[in-house]
C-alpha cells in the first residue's frame, strides 16, 4: 500500500465535525457568490449565514 492509498483509507473513515461542515458550506457559498459579484466578501457571507440561522426562511411548496 503506497502513501496515497494510506491517505485515502484514512479519509474514508474520517468523521467530519459540524464546524468543518459549516466552514465548507460557507466556502462553497463564498466561491459561488463571488463569481457573480466580486464585491462579496467572506465576512458578508458569514453575516448572511448568521442572519439566516437567527431568522430561518420557510417556503411553502405546493403538493402536486
Amino acid at each position: 500500500m503506497n502513501d496515497l492509498d494510506k491517505l485515502l483509507e484514512l479519509a474514508r473513515h474520517k468523521q467530519v465535525t459540524q464546524e468543518e461542515r459549516e466552514a465548507q458550506r460557507l466556502s462553497f457559498a463564498y466561491g459561488n457568490a463571488r463569481l457573480s459579484n466580486p464585491r462579496i466578501t467572506r465576512d458578508s457571507i458569514k453575516e448572511a449565514a448568521d442572519q439566516l440561522a437567527a431568522n430561518p426562511v420557510t417556503v411553502d411548496v405546493p403538493n402536486k
